[in-house]
């Protein structure tokens, strides 16, 4: 298990991470959101032992996780990180870099592990290819396999799919999470995506100014967001006064577009814009004084109505 208790950091006078407290049980994988500059790289870092604390304690397995005061080389041996930089070796091919931390005392097993994880990321094409020829996507593909490639108890990845192209993301990403479910790896990756953490997550923390402000299923997360920070960080929408739907209690609702069902009766908005999605479309309506977003299974104009899911 690891265990974060009261871990607070900062630059000079700024405070980046601020008395953050969770656990996380062997072989979860959670994901860490939140807006940019929240202290989410951050915590990897201190969790990583790249960062000695101001104050608080982390552990992995009841051992403690110390920074580099306490280390010649920063790092635990046990954990491996992926930075955004992805520090590979630049001339030497993509085989060597993966397997820069295995053993030459065993070739053949060495060769094996590096054509494993190849292939998992999908670049056994490029074993032989310099790394400094690759492009951003396929040097980040590159680092992933080789933080895997000496099997670590625990692994941190920060914006792991930042770089690699959309049509390749969503397959990678399910390879790379099978693949630590498999072997009971425990992750813990910060990302902007929404999908990535919804799919990928068993749990889902959430950062605000260096606080940890929730920690909670994906399931929790999307569908009963406590705040329109939360809310908004995992996808489009929509805030509506209570008032709307004839109360008075002063509260807003956080709705999905799909929470809002086009109907034969109900109320009544009328369709400023349409957005194709693919497999549907996207409504933007106007609701009162708000711009609303609703799914649709066909284009819409001029006037619509509509019901919203559970309104009580």
């Amino acid at each position: 298990m690891l265990e974060i208790k009261q871990l607070s950091f900062s630059y000079g006078n700024d405070s980046v991470v601020n008395k953050v407290s969770f656990s996380v049980e062997k072989g979860q994988v959670i994901s860490i959101i939140g807006a940019s500059g929240s202290g989410k790289s951050t915590l990897l870092k201190l969790i990583y032992g790249l960062l000695d604390a101001d104050s608080g304690e982390l552990f992995w397995n009841k051992k403690q996780i110390l920074g580099p005061k306490f280390h010649l080389v920063p790092g635990m041996d046990y954990m491996k990180y992926l930075a955004q930089d992805f520090d590979l070796m630049p001339y030497v091919s993509v085989a060597e870099n993966v397997g820069r931390f295995l053993s030459n005392f065993y070739l053949k097993e060495k060769a094996n592990r590096v054509n494993e994880l190849l292939e998992l990321v999908e670049m056994t094409e490029f074993a032989n290819v310099k790394a400094k020829l690759l492009s951003g996507g396929q040097m980040q593909r590159v680092a992933l396999a080789r933080v895997l490639a000496l099997e670590p108890e625990v692994l941190l990845l920060d914006e792991p799919f930042s770089h690699i192209d959309s049509f390749q993301k969503n397959r990678i990403s399910r390879h790379l999470f099978d693949y630590c479910k498999k072997k009971g790896i425990t992750v813990l990756f910060t990302s902007h995506t929404p999908d990535e953490a919804l799919m990928f997550s068993d749990e889902i923390i959430v950062m605000q100014n260096g606080n940890l402000i929730e920690k909670a299923t994906p399931n929790q997360i999307y569908n009963f967001p406590k705040t329109e920070y939360i809310a908004r960080l995992t996808g489009d929408i929509n805030v509506i006064p209570t008032a709307y739907f004839g109360k008075s209690d002063g509260n807003v609702l956080f709705l999905r577009p799909h929470q809002i069902i086009i109907s034969y009766d109900g109320f009544e908005a009328q369709v400023v814009k349409s957005y194709f999605k693919g497999n549907g479309f996207l409504l933007k309506v106007k609701f009162c004084e708000s711009e609303l977003f609703v799914n649709a299974e066909k284009d819409y104009f001029g006037k619509i109505k509509f019901k919203i899911k559970n309104l009580t």
